[in-house]
C-alpha cells in the first residue's frame, strides 16, 4: 500500500544521483529510520547490499592501511576489499586468535579495518562478535559487521547482531541489505555522521548510480516499521526455524552449524547435492543446491530458509519430502 500511494504521488524513478536532484525527503526519512532501528547517529542508503559494500570499503582505506576479513565473508565483502588498495589479510573463520595475530602484526598501520558477516550466509552461524570487538579495541582498528542475515531475525525487533550481543558504540560501521527481512531492494551503511557525509563525497555508487524509486524507499520504510511493531513475526520465525531444524536432525540431515534460520543440509558430494534439490522440486518443495565455487569442494549442501510465513503444515510437507527424497538418494 505504500509502496502504491508512493508511485502514484511521485511517480516510477527519481531521474538521477542523490547528490545532484536524486534525495527526496523519503530517501532521507528512510536513512533516519535506519539509523534509529541501528541506535546509530546516521546511516546512508546504496542501491544494493554488494553496493553498499563496495561503496564503504574503498572509500575509508588506503594503501597505507589494512584490511583484516573472515575467509568466510560475503562475496560482496570480498570485492569491496578487492576495490581497496589495502593490504588484505584473511585470517580463518571465526579464529579471533588469527584476527588478534594479523592485528599486532599490522599494528603500525594508519588504519586497520577488521570486517565481519555477523550471520554467514552459507552455514547460518553467528561471528564471536564480543571478541572481535575486545581484539579491535585493544589494537585501535575499526570493527565493521556486515548484517545482511541478521537484520529482522537476531535482537530487540530484527536489530542485529550488534543489538544481539549489546555492542552498541563498539562496532563502528553496520552495512546491511533491504533485500532480506525488509524485502525490498537496496542496502546501507549505518554509523557516525562524519561516515555518513564521508560516504556522501567518497561513495562511488551513491555518487553514480540513479537512486531508489519513490515505491521502493516507501516499502522499506514500512517494513521497519513492522519490524518494530510486530514482534510476533519474529517469534513465529524462531519457532519454526526451531521445529525445522529438529525435524532435519532428527531424520538424520546434517545440519552444519547454524544457529540461525539460514539452515544448510549439507551432502558434500555435489551430484547427490543437486539430485536431492532437483528432486524436492519434484516434490513441490524449493530448496536451492549449493556448489563449488560458492561453497568448498566437498562442503556442497542445499541451503534452507525459515520464514515467519510458513505454517507448521508447510514444514511438516517440506519434512515428509526431505525424507522421502533423502532416503531415496541414499543421504540418510
Amino acid at each position: 500500500e505504500r509502496a502504491r500511494v508512493a508511485l502514484e504521488r511521485w511517480g516510477v524513478g527519481t531521474g538521477s544521483v542523490r547528490t545532484i536532484a536524486g534525495t527526496m525527503t523519503l530517501h532521507e526519512e528512510l536513512e533516519q529510520k535506519l539509523a534509529e532501528f541501528k541506535c546509530t547517529d546516521a546511516s546512508i542508503v546504496m542501491q544494493s547490499g554488494l553496493a553498499a559494500n563496495l561503496g564503504v570499503i574503498p572509500a575509508i582505506t588506503t594503501e597505507a592501511d589494512v584490511i583484516i576479513t573472515d575467509e568466510l565473508n560475503h562475496a560482496s565483502i570480498i570485492d569491496g576489499c578487492r576495490l581497496s588498495k589495502a593490504h588484505r589479510v584473511i585470517f580463518p573463520h571465526k579464529d579471533v586468535d588469527a584476527a588478534r595475530s594479523a592485528l599486532e602484526e599490522h599494528h603500525a598501520a594508519p588504519r586497520k579495518l577488521v570486517i565481519t558477516d555477523g550471520v554467514f550466509s552459507m552455514d547460518g552461524d553467528i561471528a564471536d562478535l564480543p571478541a572481535l570487538a575486545d581484539v579491535c579495541e585493544q589494537y585501535g582498528a575499526i570493527l565493521m559487521v556486515d548484517d545482511a542475515h541478521a537484520s529482522g531475525v537476531l535482537g530487540r525487533n530484527g536489530r542485529g547482531t550488534v543489538d544481539h550481543f549489546d555492542l552498541h558504540g563498539r562496532v563502528h560501521i553496520q552495512v546491511g541489505t533491504l533485500s532480506k527481512a525488509i524485502g525490498a531492494m537496496g542496502g546501507y551503511i549505518a554509523g557516525t555522521e562524519a561516515l555518513r557525509d564521508w560516504l556522501i563525497h567518497r561513495g562511488r555508487p551513491l555518487l553514480f548510480s540513479t537512486s531508489h524509486p519513490p515505491s521502493v524507499v516507501a516499502s522499506c520504510i514500512a517494513a521497519i516499521e513492522v519490524l518494530e511493531t510486530e514482534p510476533e513475526l519474529r517469534e513465529r520465525l524462531w519457532d519454526n526455524t526451531r521445529y525445522f531444524k529438529e525435524g532435519l536432525r532428527a531424520l538424520g540431515f546434517d545440519t552444519g552449524k547454524s544457529e540461525t534460520p539460514i539452515t544448510p543440509v549439507i551432502v558434500g558430494d555435489e551430484a547427490k547435492t543437486l539430485a536431492l534439490s532437483d528432486q524436492l522440486l519434484e516434490e513441490r518443495v524449493f530448496a536451492q543446491g549449493i556448489v563449488y565455487p560458492t561453497v568448498p569442494r566437498g562442503a556442497a549442501r542445499v541451503r534452507t530458509m525459515m520464514s515467519a510465513v510458513h505454517t507448521r503444515d508447510d514444514l511438516a510437507f517440506a519434512l515428509r519430502a526431505f525424507e522421502k527424497v533423502g532416503k531415496a538418494i541414499g543421504i540418510i
